[in-house]
């Protein structure tokens, strides 16, 4: 399994030179299986590079997983390559959305006077499953969904190949407990044991006490959940529009000073824009 993140920013795109070395793309993971299939998660502005990528490496076999139906985690839908050629196939694996289904979700993008194309213009052959799944197979991948803490509902998941585990909770709470969220023993246990884990780490302390039930993070609760879930990697996700490399690397910094103390082994780091991983 190869994991390339093209997009680990939290709520808008940002540029300039502060925001170099993470990027300023909002999510998108590509994750490939061993017999390259090809799985694209989240279509937020990292997507936009992601579809380029794929276009000129001529893969036409596509499936796209959404967590949530957030405007920055669906923004770049519109400029994703791959749904304007008639050789495209994709099929759109769904979570819970609030209100609308999948396809009317993803029109609304499209729609006057949002954007100048509208959604009939696509070429591309689509697929949606629309109905909520407990383990979804891709290839010789197996996915299994979590419901997140999150406002307006969302899902984690897990991606499991020859033994391997990902795991990736993006924009979960684990402070707080949102309508249809779970507690974070549930995540905790939903992580026990995973090779890699990427999770929503998108506030310090000071800024938690003024956001929390606004469906975020505090670092050090990520922190705790992994040491806990004997996770081998922790990939810190979600980074703040206004958090920069320097500030990023404070928090990573605070990180391994905790584990040192905890005398766990655990290998922290923040997830960064074309940062590749294999399990």
């Amino acid at each position: 399994m190869r994991i390339r993140c093209w997009g680990s920013r939290g709520s808008i795109p940002v540029s300039g030179k502060k925001y170099l070395r993470y990027g300023g793309n909002t999510t998108c993971l590509e994750i490939r299986t061993k017999d390259d299939k090809i799985l694209i998660v989240d279509a937020g502005s990292g997507i936009r590079e992601a579809g380029s990528s794929l276009m000129a490496d001529g893969y036409r076999d596509i499936t796209l997983l959404l967590t949530h139906a957030h405007w920055d985690h669906i923004i770049g839908f519109p400029f994703f390559k791959p749904i304007y050629s008639s050789r495209v196939n994709l099929d759109v694996l769904t979570c819970p959305f609030a209100n609308t289904s999948t396809k009317e979700m993803l029109a609304r993008i499209m729609a006057v006077p949002n954007f100048p194309i509208k959604f009939d213009y696509i070429r591309a052959n689509i697929t949606y499953q629309e109905n909520s799944f407990d383990s979804y197979r891709l290839g010789s991948m197996s996915i299994t969904p979590i419901a997140l803490s999150h406002p307006n509902r969302g899902t984690g998941y897990k991606f499991e190949e020859d033994g391997k585990s990902f795991v990736f909770l993006t924009d979960n709470e684990l402070g707080f407990k949102h309508e249809d969220g779970l507690e974070f023993q549930d995540y905790l246990e939903f992580s026990k044991g995973a090779d890699l884990l990427f999770h929503d780490a998108e506030y310090t302390e000071e800024e938690y006490s003024r956001t929390r039930t606004w469906g975020h993070s505090f670092y050090k609760d990520v922190l705790k959940l992994a040491i806990n879930a004997d996770v081998g990697r922790l990939g810190l996700f979600h980074h703040n529009q206004e958090r920069m490399d320097s500030e990023i690397d404070d928090i990573v910094k605070d990180c391994h000073k905790i584990i040192k103390k905890s005398g766990k082994k655990l290998d922290c780091f923040a997830v960064g824009q074309a940062m590749d991983f294999w399990l």
